[in-house]
């Protein structure tokens, strides 16, 4: 089955998707028909006619789950050495400064294992082994937060526009004497 927003099953969800079709092949051996089995599992004739077809050219296995289709690609050793990579830097890998961005971790893992991710899928794989996304605090070594304080009270309310009082011809829904 496709799912058009990416959406697709869980592995409770899989697995019970499959006892289901379990029960069709003990119905196939039984000699029931396509139609009453679709009828008793509640699903389609032509789901039962494929599932029939491929109980008999493969068996049970034939029938039976293929697995999560978003397995996971790299083994824990290999997530590890991710890790260790990321954390000697992205300079180290090449790069100009020191941000890893997803592009960036999704190349590094295709020049380190040759496997191909996503944007989506790096993301995925980071969140699945505990990385968050964070935003780098970025401030200026020269920062005066005195100077930055004293501007914020006594400059800025001279600088910013005077607001508009209510009165007539204001966009003011509660005018005076509207009552």
């Amino acid at each position: 089955m496709r799912y058009a927003q990416g959406g697709g099953l869980t592995d409770a969800e899989r697995a019970a998707r499959e006892r289901i079709r379990l029960q069709a092949v003990v119905r196939f051996e039984g000699g029931e028909k396509n139609r009453e089995i679709a009828a008793a599992l509640r699903v389609s004739e032509r789901l039962v006619e494929r599932w029939r077809r491929q109980w008999r050219e493969r068996g049970e296995s034939g029938v039976a789950s293929k697995g999560s289709p978003g397995r996971q690609r790299l083994s824990e050793a290999q997530v590890a050495r991710l890790e260790k990579e990321l954390e000697r830097g992205p300079l180290v890998h090449g790069w100009e400064d020191q941000r890893w961005t997803l592009a960036r971790v999704k190349t590094l893992i295709g020049r380190l294992f040759h496997v191909a991710y996503t944007v989506e899928g790096t993301w995925a794989l980071l969140k699945r082994h505990g990385w968050s996304w964070q935003q780098p605090a970025r401030r200026a070594i020269e920062r005066d937060d005195a100077a930055v304080e004293l501007w914020r009270k006594e400059v800025w309310p001279r600088v910013k526009a005077p607001r508009r009082l209510a009165g007539p011809g204001s966009s003011s829904r509660t005018r005076p004497g509207s009552r």
